[in-house]
């Protein structure tokens, strides 16, 4: 795959950060990495896909994160996305993919809380929104 065909997404967080490698159809790597991680995680990913850019969603310490990659990664091209209601629309997704088990099939997704942080789900809707807008 091209470098212009896949972005890092980033779902910017003070303690945690959704990180997804996303393509115009699909996802192909999503992960929770500890904040102080992040630039490690976006390391690791640079050497195992041909990435020019990085999505970040346009909310929580997007400008902080904005200058840390710069600096570590000058040659990157980072792009800001709309964040409004990507968590909710991410713990939808969640739901999906990890249907509740057990008596909590009984209560309605929409009342629960997902038992480990979604970060991640909500970077590829950063990523997905960004194919969407520059198609």
């Amino acid at each position: 795959m091209a470098a212009s065909e896949l972005v890092v997404a980033i779902d910017p967080g003070t303690e945690k950060c959704g990180v997804a490698v996303v393509g115009p159809n699909r996802a192909y790597l999503q992960q929770v990495v500890n904040r102080v991680e992040l630039i490690e995680a976006l390391r690791n990913i640079l050497q195992t896909w041909l990435i020019c850019l990085v999505v970040i969603g346009d909310r929580t310490g997007s400008k902080d994160f904005e200058k840390e990659i710069r600096a570590s990664f000058p040659e990157l091209k980072i792009h800001f996305v709309d964040e409004h209601l990507s968590s909710q629309e991410a713990r939808l997704r969640y739901w999906e993919h990890n249907p509740p088990r057990g008596l909590r099939r009984l209560i309605p997704t929409t009342m629960q809380v997902p038992p480990e942080p979604f970060d991640d789900y909500v970077a590829v809707i950063l990523g997905e929104r960004y194919f969407q807008g520059n198609e």
